[in-house]
């Protein structure tokens, strides 16, 4: 039997167990509360691995997990502040509060429980607005790492496994809505966490252990010729075991984008948000939360390792360092690390271990996308509820695939990681300031909601498109504007991430505005806030 065989049959029966997945929720999805939060009675067990899968996607362990192989292990501070906020301080302090919240006032989306939390319907089509069109970025670069690895590892043509994939998830989530996303969340989140397990304690297992692969990380930056780490030394490379030289413009773009921008934005991601909604008590909170703590663990903390570990797996074998190895596109790290070292069935156990991170996440960011064109702007402009909403909604998920598969041709290469930050950087600044809060302020105003909302969303888009390096030079609008590649070029601030920016001045502008109008109405705080 010819592996490719093996592969089509190993791929065939997945889909198959997805497919039936998806259809039993297909039968349970009956009313718009089925389609939109899974009519508020999901188990803990499934809620945990489905916000994990949706948070972990081929962007965390292909472009993330490459990203490591260039910024070695100081990029496990996300592991660690994916844990703290991304699952403790999400679960425990904001989802027992948005859970609660958002019952008494009946909001079956994260714009729809902002906009009626503050009492504003702008807020809700505007909210809308930003995530139909900005997770567009995020879902596309979630494409593109699963069809990376298709092509790197399988000789899978990267088009062909761009286009295939997008259908196989757009056809499960417009007919199973909420349901199916999570049922099947759980069951490829199954998958994700058996598959990592293996590739971390192989890749231990292959370089001696774990004393001796991190040591021999460790002395990498010592062996490799100096003129292979001259251009990473000059901008503050310190090592793969060790942390940037503080303020330089790799420590910024390590920290500030990569660890914060991700850490920190997790917190307002919509399609992460909505899961709170979807349990019916904080018991399910409180179980949910040791769930979700070992799966980030393992997700993020393997992909992390194996990114830099693969340095030294690459100068044993064939004398260059990863990057090298794939020609400066970090996005091939993880790929041709598993094609170079591990045994061809592994290959197949990782490549359903990547479609089932990728259909997870963009399963839930095309659900969110549809909602927001359905529920959060069809609805709020026209006053128009029910079957039509609904309908709505299943064609902004088919628009929104469109769009993100042909983003997958034109982005460029080395997108994953930095793609994913930009779109995490957006919604903190648009959406947290405004968020917290709703949560923790009574004194919060409309008038203060909507300023933040507004000014942090302008604010990060401004410093996306003329000052951050990375994101302005893709673009080339300030080139065609100004003549420049960014307004300024003097540094940190080529490196700063927009979050650094945009968040605390949303903040500020969101305070100040509520400290100087009308205060929300005792009937209405009282409404929110009942059993919070």
């Amino acid at each position: 039997m010819n592996d490719l065989l093996i592969l089509s049959i190993v791929v065939l029966i997945y889909l198959l167990i997805t497919g039936y997945v998806g259809y039993v929720a297909w039968r349970r999805t009956k009313t718009a509360d089925d389609y939109l939060v899974a009519g508020r009675e999901t188990h803990p067990f499934i809620m945990a691995l489905s916000y994990g899968a949706t948070f972990i996607s081929t962007a965390a362990i292909v472009g993330f997990g490459g990203t490591a192989g260039v910024y070695g292990m100081g990029l496990l501070w996300l592991t660690f502040l994916n844990i703290l906020v991304g699952i403790f301080i999400a679960f425990v302090f904001f989802g027992k509060r948005t859970r609660k919240m958002g019952h008494n006032l009946g909001a079956l989306t994260f714009p729809e429980f902002l906009s009626k939390r503050f009492d504003s319907r702008f807020i809700q089509y505007f909210s809308g607005l930003v995530i139909f069109f900005g997770m567009t970025l995020y879902a596309s670069v979630v494409l593109i790492g699963m069809a990376r690895f298709a092509e790197t590892t399988l000789s899978i043509d990267y088009n062909i496994a761009l286009v295939v994939l997008a259908l196989i998830v757009a056809l499960y989530v417009i007919f199973g809505g909420i349901r199916g996303v999570m049922y099947t969340d759980a069951l490829q989140g199954t998958i994700m966490f058996v598959g990592m397990f293996i590739l971390l304690a192989a890749t231990y297992w292959m370089l001696g252990g774990v004393t001796d692969a991190n040591q021999a990380l460790t002395n990498l930056v010592n062996v490799v010729p100096a003129k292979a780490t001259a251009a990473a030394t000059a901008t503050g490379f310190t090592g793969w075991t060790s942390m940037p030289a503080l303020g330089s413009p790799f420590w910024w773009t390590l920290v500030s984008t990569l660890i914060l921008g991700v850490g920190i934005g997790v917190l307002s991601q919509p399609q992460l948000v909505v899961r709170f909604m979807t349990v019916k008590s904080n018991k399910e909170l409180n179980r949910a939360v040791l769930i979700g703590g070992i799966f980030i663990l393992l997700m993020t903390g393997t992909a992390f390792i194996v990114g830099a570990l693969s340095n030294v797996y690459f100068f044993d074998t064939v004398g260059k360092l990863a990057i090298q190895v794939t020609n400066g596109n970090a996005d091939s790290i993880i790929p041709a690390f598993i094609t170079a070292a591990m045994p061809l069935w592994f290959a197949y156990l990782f490549m359903i271990t990547l479609l089932s991170a990728a259909m997870s996440t963009l399963s839930a960011q095309v659900h969110t996308q549809g909602t927001a064109l359905g529920r959060d702007i069809y609805e709020t402009v026209t006053n128009k509820t029910g079957g039509a909403s609904v309908m709505v909604a299943r064609l902004g998920i088919a628009i929104a695939m469109i769009i993100a598969v042909i983003m997958g041709f034109i982005l460029p290469t080395n997108i994953i990681a930095v793609g994913t930050s930009m779109w995490f950087s957006i919604t903190a600044a648009a959406f947290l300031s405004m968020y917290v809060f709703a949560l923790f302020w009574k004194g919060c105003t409309k008038a203060g909601a909507i300023s933040g909302l507004v000014v942090g969303t302008l604010i990060s888009l401004f410093w996306l498109v003329f000052e951050y390096k990375k994101s302005a030079e893709a673009l080339g609008i300030a080139k065609a504007l100004t003549g420049h590649a960014m307004l300024s070029t003097s540094l940190p601030w080529p490196t700063v991430d927009p979050i650094i920016i945009a968040l605390p001045i949303a903040f500020v502008v969101t305070v100040v505005v509520s400290l100087l109008t009308k205060k929300p109405s005792k009937e209405h705080m009282e409404k929110c806030f009942e059993g919070v």
